[in-house]
């Protein structure tokens, strides 16, 4: 029988996250979680920012009903966090035609995240979709109270077409899931909250050059934060050109971005945590079921146990889409086996390899006293949508890459 390394299960444990750190490693670019993280020590002033942060809220089509008690969780919750490459008034020096331009027309929403938060035992699966995935979309209510027919279209469409209600309407058609929270985040956002964070550090294998977003780095660790940690999440040609390599991109600045909350120099300090607070409410755009603090808390709360090793970044399967080679399809098989196994409440493996899409390679974990440097201990092959004995988790198909919080991944960069 054919023998293959699980990349998940090669690099040890780190210690759980902090309850609220924790929040942040769920929702992607840091965006509802810096609103979660400073409740705790500045209720106040947060509770003082908090109209306008409502007055904005969005309503979702058919919202379902948040649980009254987010401790239990039965049956898990999702929340959806969306990136639009909206352009604030200071930025349109640093982005140009991007702005201004033939493409400045619209509002796409380039970064599509659901967060899975499972019932006991507590698990976090965060799904990205590529910006590149063409599918049937659903008919959904507008942003302006209109109705958009749905169709044929490119996911990052759908922002346009009718706003945070229309994404997390079709996300929810197409996963089968029911998503009770969401909240979106610009560019500006971004640039705002992770100045507030104070830079993430993340690892670059090779030199980084992307002319697209004016990256021009020299290999090794490099903190990011501002308007570099934006180039970051959005460089594709930095990674070689693929958004598949994007989005493992992404992934890593997410892992790291979770090791760096829960590290003692942000989680400790007051005064960052209030800055936290201050910048996520005038930064991001939450869904009603989003805005009452009290349900920020308990998330939190709900995913304070979860070790890093069980949080599991995933990107959504594709295959090439027959109507254009440059754009990807939905693997509708792959994902059901993922859709099965949160619905079941069950623990996933990730057997497909992390850096598939070229966008991140594997940082080599240190050998342990008992293995010699270069020896891997070999593992079963299971079949896809089986348990694994040795893990108990159900393993995905190998179509599904990935990487758990507890991985130490590096951007492959490529240079241009």
């Amino acid at each position: 029988m054919p023998r293959r390394r699980r990349t998940v299960a090669q690099h040890a444990r780190l210690r759980s996250p902090h309850p609220l750190g924790q929040l942040a490693t769920l929702i992607a670019v840091a965006a509802v979680v810096a609103v979660v993280s400073a409740i705790g020590v500045a209720s106040y002033t947060a509770y003082d920012l908090t109209s306008e942060f409502v007055d904005e809220a969005v309503a979702v089509e058919n919202q379902p009903p948040v649980p009254p008690d987010l401790g239990r969780l039965e049956g898990g919750v999702n929340m959806m966090v969306v990136g639009i490459d909206a352009c604030e008034e200071n930025l349109i020096a640093l982005f140009g035609e991007r702005c201004e331009g033939p493409d400045s027309e619209g509002r796409l929403n380039d970064v599509n995240i659901l967060v899975h938060i499972s019932d006991a035992p507590r698990k976090v699966t965060v799904v990205s979709f590529p910006r590149d995935l063409v599918f049937e979309a659903p008919a959904c209510d507008t942003s302006d109270g209109g109705r958009f027919d749905g169709g044929y279209l490119q996911i990052n469409e759908l922002y346009t077409y009718g706003g945070l209600s229309c994404v997390i309407t079709a996300i929810s058609d197409m996963s089968g899931q029911q998503i009770q929270f969401g909240a979106m985040v610009t560019f500006g956002g971004v640039i705002e909250i992770t100045n507030a964070i104070g830079g993430v550090e993340i690892c670059l294998a090779s030199d980084m050059r992307d002319e697209n977003t004016g990256i021009d780095w020299e290999a090794g660790p490099r903190t990011i934060q501002g308007v570099e940690a934006l180039q970051f999440l959005r460089t594709r040609y930095g990674v070689g050109g693929s958004d598949l390599a994007r989005v493992s991109n992404q992934q890593q600045y997410m892992s790291r971005l979770a090791r760096k909350l829960v590290s003692e120099e942000v989680l400790s300090n007051p005064a960052t945590l209030f800055r936290l607070a201050s910048t996520g409410l005038r930064n991001v755009t939450p869904t009603q079921s989003l805005t009452n603090p009290l349900t920020l808390v308990q998330v939190a709360q709900a995913v304070k146990d979860v070790p890093f090793e069980d949080i599991v970044f995933v990107q959504y399967p594709t295959v090439t889409a027959s109507s254009d080679a440059n754009r990807v399809a939905p693997d509708w098989d792959a994902a059901q086996v993922l859709w099965d196994a949160l619905a079941a409440n069950q623990a996933i493996e990730v057997t497909g390899d992390v850096a598939v899409n070229g966008g991140t390679v594997v940082a080599d974990p240190t050998p342990s006293p008992e293995e010699s440097p270069g020896e891997t201990p070999p593992v079963e092959e299971v079949e896809p949508g089986t348990v694994d004995p040795s893990t108990g988790a159900v393993a995905l198909p190998p179509s599904i890459s990935g990487s758990s919080a507890a991985q130490q991944t590096c951007s492959a960069g490529v240079v241009n």
